[in-house]
């Protein structure tokens, strides 16, 4: 079985896609779409180039609340007949398309709902500027059914053209070689050399401008928030010159940043070419950047290499966040590094804690069947995937892991993998039958087994052990007016935070404010931390700034939490509904679909 083959065969066990790939696959996609913020919807064709691998009478494509008009096969456009299967939960619809055995090309004309999950619709009111609406898409994990009819699983991957009309005053971008300015015509023409999976089809429409950062790099924001991005995210030539130091050649020609409006689900999507961001990271400090770090390090993680199902998923995030640690390592020291590994070990306890540490849930290799996949984007995919990969790097040393990984990168370059041939090939070119070795890398411990293995030795930091004798000094009696705080960064400030007890009095609380200003912070990983201690202790100084930060900010991380902890009473319940009711036009279905289980 070739490489290609065996991805295919990977692809089509893909429990969240109703496509066949072993028999007939789509290979490239040419699609031509009109926006229409009045109606809220996409129309147009999604032409693709397929292969029949088997001579089979039908290709099958995933759809959700999609309308699909008419389906066409060969450059003739000869109408061909189609139906769609019965609706599942989460997966939506098959497209079954009759083909022939020597068919290349399909067109499906088909227009989304107004609903569709993937898209959210901006009026001007939700967006920085006030003046015109806005689209964003969010693809991952199995939304680009959504707004395309298309073979959504990780492990098919596609070239694609795109041609998209869009009101005259907003200008379209891709991921992929995006226009720089707006035109007269409000259309725009893309093109993605690089085979990419599905759930990396990402389209935003705006009143966007465009700043170069570096040769390579640069920002599409609002006018209104373009100066704030630019500076904030002004180191990003020098990150990508870091990653390609420790990994290799960056492989996607561009990388810029697309800062969207606050409603955003995530922190950051890695879309190739342009990766979409939350603005909750322009902290006016540049504290917050190792997020970009982050989705940069997809460009090797992820997207290069992606994981073939959602099973899989630690492949994609695990390596992305011990990646992302040492480009910030590289950057500015080890010291910062630690930091960002102990507020990482912190967040993988809670979750831990949180789904149960004997739950088959808190394996790296998951088994996601009959559940959205979404359900499996935890930190055990982040934190325990990075975590164990450095007890990889600490059993082998750094020299020979870079290279490890540097011929992994290379040797599954714009392929899809999976948990067992990474394993396989972790096997063959580092243990090399080194028994001694084997049991220190521990492969089923860490990857087959729930919770954390034995013997595993948590992260520390030095910079953050000053911190926790400011935080005992304060324990102690010192006024907090008087610790020494000075040069401390984000993360100092998130550890004092997450280290103060659950029960503290007003006066307590109003100290700590007065001295440290955290009711008004301008940094979001602050706030949503503080906002915790401020309802649990009932202090309603915070009321109006929480309200204020949950009916702005749509990104999910924050959202989740704060809304735990408000619901925890009778009281904290009656102001969580009265807020969502406000807020929930603001957030994106990603963040809807959890809160509204949550809130009932």
């Amino acid at each position: 079985m070739t490489t290609e083959q065996s991805a295919l065969a990977s692809a089509s066990a893909d429990v969240h896609s109703f496509a066949q790939p072993a028999e007939a696959v789509a290979q490239h996609l040419d699609l031509d779409i009109a926006v229409d913020f009045g109606q809220k919807v996409l129309s147009g064709t999604a032409s693709y180039l397929i292969e029949n691998k088997t001579g089979t009478d039908r290709i099958i494509f995933d759809t959700r609340n999609l309308q699909i008009e008419n389906v066409y096969l060969g450059d003739s456009m000869e109408e061909t007949t189609f139906e769609l299967g019965d609706e599942k939960e989460f997966l939506g619809r098959p497209l079954h398309v009759k083909i022939k055995p020597d068919t290349k090309k399909v067109t499906i004309k088909y227009k989304t709902s107004p609903d569709a999950a993937a898209l959210q619709w901006l009026n001007p009111q939700q967006t920085a500027g006030k003046k015109n609406p806005f689209l964003f898409t969010q693809s991952q994990a199995i939304l680009a059914r959504t707004w395309i009819p298309i073979q959504d699983s990780p492990g098919i991957r596609i070239t694609y053209n795109a041609k998209v009309k869009v009101p005259k005053e907003l200008l379209a971008v891709m991921s992929a070689e995006n226009p720089i300015e707006k035109n007269d015509s409000g259309v725009y023409s893309f093109e993605m050399k690089q085979p990419i999976p599905s759930y990396l089809m990402a389209l935003s429409v705006g009143d966007l401008v465009f700043e170069p950062i570096g040769t390579q790099t640069g920002i599409y924001a609002e006018p209104a928030t373009i100066d704030a991005a630019a500076y904030e995210f002004a180191e990003m030539g020098k990150m990508l010159d870091a990653a390609e130091k420790i990994y290799g050649k960056y492989r996607w020609d561009r990388y810029d940043l697309l800062v969207l409006p606050p409603s955003f689900p995530f922190g950051g999507m890695e879309n190739p070419r342009l990766t979409f961001v939350t603005p909750t990271v322009l902290a006016k400090d540049r504290s917050l950047t190792s997020l970009i770090a982050h989705e940069l390090a997809h460009s090797w993680s992820g997207n290069l290499v992606t994981n073939a199902t959602w099973d899989d998923f630690w492949l994609n995030e695990g390596f992305t966040v011990y990646f992302e640690r040492r480009i910030m390592e590289e950057l500015y020291g080890k010291d910062y590094a630690d930091m960002l590994q102990v507020l990482g070990y912190q967040d993988l306890t809670n979750t831990l804690n949180d789904i149960g540490p004997g739950s088959e849930d808190t394996r790296l290799k998951l088994d996601l069947e009959g559940r959205d996949p979404d359900e499996g984007l935890t930190d055990i995919a982040y934190e325990k995937g990075n975590f164990f990969l450095r007890n990889i790097e600490n059993a082998v040393g750094r020299e020979r892991f870079d290279a490890f990984i540097n011929k992994y990168f290379n040797t599954f370059a714009f392929q899809s993998t999976n948990t067992d041939k990474f394993l396989d090939f972790l096997r063959t070119e580092l243990i090399q039958g080194d028994e001694e070795l084997a049991k220190k890398i521990d492969i089923d411990g860490w990857v087959y087994s729930p919770g954390l293995p034995e013997g595993f030795q948590k992260p520390t930091s030095t910079r953050f052990a000053k911190v926790e004798e400011a935080f005992q000094s304060w324990k102690n009696g010192k006024p907090a007016a008087q610790l020494n705080t000075k040069d401390w960064s984000s993360h100092e400030w998130l550890h004092f935070i997450r280290m103060l007890p659950e029960n503290m009095s007003q006066q307590q609380m109003a100290e700590l404010d007065k001295a440290f200003n955290f009711t008004n912070s301008g940094n979001s990983e602050v706030l949503a931390a503080w906002f915790i201690h401020a309802i649990r202790n009932n202090y309603t100084t915070a009321d109006k700034a929480l309200e204020t930060f949950l009916t702005n900010v749509g990104r999910r991380k924050f959202l989740v939490p704060i809304y735990k902890a408000l619901i925890a009473t009778p009281e904290g319940k009656k102001k969580a509904l009265a807020i969502y009711a406000k807020a929930r036009p603001n957030y994106h279905a990603v963040s809807t679909v959890t809160l509204d289980e949550m809130l009932k």
